[in-house]
């Protein structure tokens, strides 16, 4: 309980406070199990007093930002709400006390008589909290997927035409977010055997990780094994790892960014072996100036990670299922090849693949 009461007073510094309606929630993130996601439970509290006859309601939605707020023109938005729940708060309509949550009961303390307890459960089929990294030219919200609870006081939950002023209006940002699983599978291995036109026997390269996950900041050693049976020369080895995003919305697009591009000149001679580890790192802070890569959800100007690798149940087809945006890895080994007589007819680099899958500790003690 010490920790929920924690909790508790930190977030309450955040709450929305206008006029009759305050906002509390005991955390920010909200994690996705894969097979299940944390259910959002918060208070609001609400001083009927000044209602005159409105009503009381609290949102939840998960909003994809594809375009900059000054973009909006004409009335058109450039974001679309991919998924949006609404509770009524006041007046209640049932009698029936609510079950809570023990994180509710410490809150119903704080807001007191006028505190009433809501929960959201959340579909495994939506994305996590995702922000593209903006250019410096770009203001307002960044493009990606967001978490919002909104609470407000309106004469019906959802008319179009109804003016909502901001005073009647109280909201926090939060955050859908993976932890890594911790049971990790074997690392992968990929194999390849390249031919060239004018020589008989081939070169052979193997690539692997010991482990299929890695988290964000650790180095990733990649095992690289060459047989090389020509008399042809590997001038040097290239280590590159790209950050695939899948953005399904209106249609499914897939964009590609390289956040590691590292060479090393290690030289593998004809008719001999060669085997080496290499210990890359992809960073952030090493791509700041690269816009649109993908990057774990922010909450104001906090510090963040590359976007985590996006988890789905196995038998999820994500372009029926899923919308909004997934982030993927892989590891690209590359042997350089010297040119041969007739240059790239007879030569042409070898590179084998390699998936990868880049996330987040899980934080001790949480279930």
């Amino acid at each position: 309980m010490s920790y929920l009461l924690k909790a508790v007073t930190y977030f309450c510094h955040l709450s929305c406070l206008f006029l009759q309606l305050c906002l509390y929630l005991g955390r920010r993130d909200f994690v996705d199990h894969v097979e299940r996601v944390d259910s959002i439970d918060g208070v609001l509290k609400i001083d009927p007093s000044n209602l005159n006859g409105r009503q009381v309601w609290v949102q939840l939605a998960c909003t994809f930002h594809y375009g900059r707020e000054n973009l909006d023109v004409i009335g058109v938005s450039f974001r679309k709400d991919i998924w949006v729940k609404r509770i009524q708060m006041y007046p209640p309509p049932t009698n029936k006390p609510p079950n809570t949550t023990p994180m509710q009961d410490v809150l119903l303390k704080k807001a007191g008589d006028q505190g009433h307890p809501f929960t959201f459960n959340v579909p495994v089929h939506l994305p996590c909290s995702v922000s593209l990294q903006p250019a410096p030219e770009d203001v307002g919200k960044p493009c990606g997927v967001a978490y919002k609870i909104k609470a407000y006081i309106a004469n019906e939950a959802d008319n179009l035409n109804e003016k909502i002023g901001k005073k009647d209006t109280c909201r926090l940002t939060i955050r859908k977010i993976q932890y890594a699983p911790e049971t990790l599978a074997a690392g992968p291995k990929a194999d390849l055997n390249k031919h060239f036109i004018t020589v008989d026997k081939p070169i052979h390269l193997e690539a692997s990780i010991e482990k299929e996950l890695y988290y964000h900041g650790d180095p990733i050693p990649v095992k690289v094994k060459v047989n090389n049976e020509t008399s042809k020369v590997v001038k040097k080895i290239k280590i590159t790892i790209y950050q695939i995003t899948d953005v399904v919305l209106y249609s499914a697009d897939k964009y590609y960014k390289c956040v590691l591009d590292e060479e090393f000149g290690d030289q593998v001679n004809g008719n001999s072996t060669f085997e080496k580890e290499y210990k890359v790192n992809p960073l952030l802070a090493k791509n700041k100036k690269k816009f649109g890569l993908a990057l774990d959800g922010k909450l104001k100007d906090e510090d963040t990670n590359l976007a985590s690798s996006t988890l789905l149940l196995p038998d999820m087809d994500m372009n029926k299922e899923m919308r909004g945006i997934m982030v993927s890895y892989k590891i690209k080994v590359t042997l350089m090849m010297g040119g041969g007589l007739l240059g790239s007819l007879t030569t042409s680099n070898i590179t084998a693949e390699l998936p990868l899958v880049l996330m987040s500790p899980k934080p001790a003690g949480l279930i």
